[in-house]
């Protein structure tokens, strides 16, 4: 061995050996584990802090703030779980970037875990670690798992869901039984897609050859009955607003094109976000052609159970999409990777290479490292091109506005009126804790009624570009009797500015408090 190869083993692959046995140690993988996944969560909400620090909060997170605001059973687009999560995290963390994307990255970090632990009954130890590190490979998992919104929050409840079923059905236990009610009950909470994942474990405990013992057993309907007890308080609520949340899902995303095509660009995209862990996995195991026939063919009804839990949600999408014609996104489906890497590695005819598998684990724990490290750059890059929706602006408009809210009265800012987009884009910003009022939709923010907007007033600002916008607020300021006026935003990251625009604002104070 060359000097330069022996140094590179000391310090390089001699470490890397080491956590890997940690990881293969029953007294120490759990802990070393979790330590890892914390330094994954630090590492990649710091990278989405700095490679975001050119823009601010997508829209999809300050939605999840504004249904917050005002908790309840349901909310006008989605289950309200995600709503109530974060309500719950910013009641007890600061509000800031950071602290949202760390929560972000929290729900990927849960699913991992739950691989880590859900595993251990179908991987050996090597291929447990090999496992987690393609998982943590895959785009659903870190740069889309920032944006906090209804499909990251399913990345663990997805993971805990399957995870219980599969136990449940292995052991009939009453315990596991009611915990995969539970999950079940908390996913469908999460995003009603949940229910092709709540169908397609159906369909995978029908077609085990031992349906029989299960159905038989108590479990199924432990299951069930929990499930359904959870889920009856939202049921209530969706007959009491005219399930106006599911209306949404059902005709929000209708597809323009032709209903084939969309799932043909559905199943390809899905491919392409999997495909890092499929070629890692191969290239880990080279396995043989028998290894790859029983990788997709298992010879064990245990491991067949897991393949059908794996494809048959993914199937029920393209289904569902066809059916009803919507327009379906593989980015719905990111809850939907826990079993792949058992799919590809559990295979008895499968073995990994050591050293390759050492390598894999290096290179998993090199990537977000990379990445944090070229993150500026991302940042500068993003900053030049522009960004859609005006999230660069978010934040200074909020600014803005608050000034001149606080310019014509002294009552605190209690309401904040855009279009969707903006209105959700700048709520995160406000010192105060203002409600949304969705001017071209207010259907959109049951929440708010004239009565409470002419008691509290409202600050009011549009991209002036957008004319139904600015026509809606230009009206309501007519009817007040209050002047608007107009603003150029223009941020700047690191010295240079990125691309200015122009907004509309108004304020309509409280008739009684305005100076």
């Amino acid at each position: 061995m060359t000097a330069p190869a022996a140094a590179m083993r000391v310090f390089v692959f001699s470490p890397l050996e080491r956590l890997a046995a940690a990881l293969a140690d029953p007294a120490r993988r759990d802990r070393a584990m979790a330590m890892l996944l914390a330094g994954y969560v630090l590492v990649w909400s710091l990278y989405g802090t700095l490679a975001k620090a050119s823009q601010d909060l997508h829209v999809d997170m300050g939605e999840m703030i504004a249904w917050s605001r005002e908790a309840s059973l349901g909310t006008p687009k989605h289950p309200p779980l995600g709503a109530w999560i974060a309500g719950l995290w910013f009641s007890a963390i600061p509000r800031t970037d950071w602290t949202f994307y760390l929560l972000a990255m929290l729900m990927p970090a849960l699913a991992l875990w739950i691989f880590w632990r859900l595993s251990a009954d179908y991987l050996e130890a090597e291929k447990r670690v090999a496992g987690i590190a393609l998982l943590t490979l895959l785009p659903f998992m870190n740069f889309h798992a920032l944006k906090y919104n209804a499909n990251t929050v399913l990345i663990p409840l997805w993971a805990a869901t399957t995870f219980w079923f599969l136990r449940s059905f292995e052991t009939r236990r009453i315990l596991w039984a009611a915990l995969a009610g539970l999950g079940a009950a908390a996913a469908m909470l999460g995003k009603y897609w949940s229910i092709c994942l709540i169908a397609g474990l159906g369909i995978a405990a029908l077609a085990d050859s031992r349906r029989a013992a299960y159905f038989r057993s108590a479990a199924p309907w432990i299951s069930i009955a929990t499930g359904a007890v959870l889920l009856a308080p939202h049921i209530i609520w969706l007959f009491a607003h005219e399930f106006g949340s599911i209306s949404y899902a059902a005709k929000g995303h209708q597809s323009d094109s032709r209903v084939l095509a969309s799932a043909a660009m559905f199943v390809a995209d899905f491919a392409a976000y999997i495909a890092p862990a499929v070629v890692g996995a191969l290239l880990v195991a080279r396995p043989s052609t028998q290894a790859l026939h029983d990788m997709l063919l298992p010879a064990s009804a245990q491991r067949r159970l897991v393949n059908i839990a794996f494809l048959a949600p993914l199937l029920l999408a393209i289904v569902a999409g066809i059916l009803s014609s919507a327009d379906i996104t593989a980015l719905w489906m990111m809850p939907a990777v826990t079993l792949l890497p058992i799919v590809l590695l559990s295979s008895p005819l499968l073995a990994l290479r050591h050293k390759a598998t050492v390598w894999l684990l290096a290179f998993a724990l090199v990537f977000p490292l990379i990445m944090l490290v070229v993150a500026p750059g991302v940042a500068m890059v993003i900053h030049r091109h522009g960004v859609p929706r005006h999230s660069d602006h978010y934040r200074l408009l909020a600014q803005a506005l608050e000034k001149s809210w606080h310019d014509r009265t002294d009552k605190a800012l209690a309401i904040v009126g855009s279009d969707d987009n903006l209105a959700n884009g700048m709520l995160f910003y406000f010192s105060s804790r203002p409600l949304a009022y969705y001017i071209t939709a207010p259907a959109l923010s049951p929440w708010l009624d004239e009565a409470r907007i002419a008691r509290d007033g409202i600050a009011l600002a549009c991209p002036q570009e957008e004319r139904v916008c600015v026509d809606a607020l230009s009206e309501r300021a007519a009817k007040a009797g209050v002047s608007t006026t107009e603003i150029t935003v223009v941020r700047e990251y690191l010295g240079v500015p990125g691309v200015p625009a122009r907004y509309v604002l108004a304020v309509i104070p409280p008739a009684s408090n305005s100076r």
